[in-house]
């Protein structure tokens, strides 16, 4: 026969359970601001090359040249 997992658990299990379960919930807490962190660094180099690009750009010409 197979041995059956017991039906209550220990004290010790239930707070390796709820340790697991918080480091769990930490992590997903740190994934997501890492990723939200992530999202506004790119776009504020995005927005920056942009800048960056408009500056290198030649100037539309005022006017005609007078030869």
């Amino acid at each position: 026969m197979a041995a059956r997992p017991p039906a209550t658990f220990s004290a010790s299990d239930q707070r390796s359970r709820m340790v697991l379960d918080q480091i769990e919930k930490e992590r997903a807490a740190t994934d997501a601001k890492t990723a939200r962190l992530k999202a506004l660094r790119l776009a504020k180099e995005a927005e920056e090359k942009t800048k960056i690009v408009q500056k290198a750009s030649p100037s539309k010409p005022r006017g005609k040249r007078i030869t």
